[in-house]
């Protein structure tokens, strides 16, 4: 990957639905070049999908939720069990295994504490867990999805 491939990158970041002939004049190539840079970014699988990015509190899901999860299971069989309960909740965001005290980092996004305490709910009855610990965001002050590539 070079510095072209690093500009195109930094672009579709900023702007997944550029057409290829602005991100072609943005990063300096013409447009066939350009297409078959992205193509080849995205066979390799440094560009693995072009999303939009919906505003939460648009859509009524104001409340973001980060659940510290401590389980006393660590085998593969049950890691697999967790990961195909886990894909199924909607409001499961995103999901880490972690390091240090705390087994599994979960962000959920809901619309209010009420369908936060019905998830749990359905949570834990889908899986046994030693340990739940909620903690409600207060306020977004930093949310990007842009990586940095220097």
């Amino acid at each position: 990957m070079d510095a072209i491939d690093r500009k195109i990158l930094a672009e579709l970041q900023r702007d997944a639905s550029l057409a290829n002939t602005d991100l072609a004049e943005r990063v300096g190539l013409s447009p066939t070049p350009c297409w078959r840079r992205v193509k080849q970014l995205e066979a390799s699988g440094v560009l693995r999908r072009r999303v939009a990015l919906l505003d939460p509190a648009a859509l009524g899901l104001g409340t973001t939720v980060f659940v510290a999860v401590k389980t006393r299971h660590h085998t593969a069989d049950w890691l697999d069990r967790f990961a195909r309960v886990v894909s199924a909740f909607e409001e499961i965001t995103e999901f880490y295994r972690l390091s240090g005290e705390i087994d599994y980092l979960l962000k959920v996004v809901v619309p209010d504490i009420a369908a936060y305490d019905a998830f749990y709910k359905r949570l834990v009855a889908a899986i046994e867990l030693s340990d739940v610990s909620s903690s409600f965001a207060m306020e977004e002050i930093k949310y990007t999805t842009e990586l940095p590539l220097g």
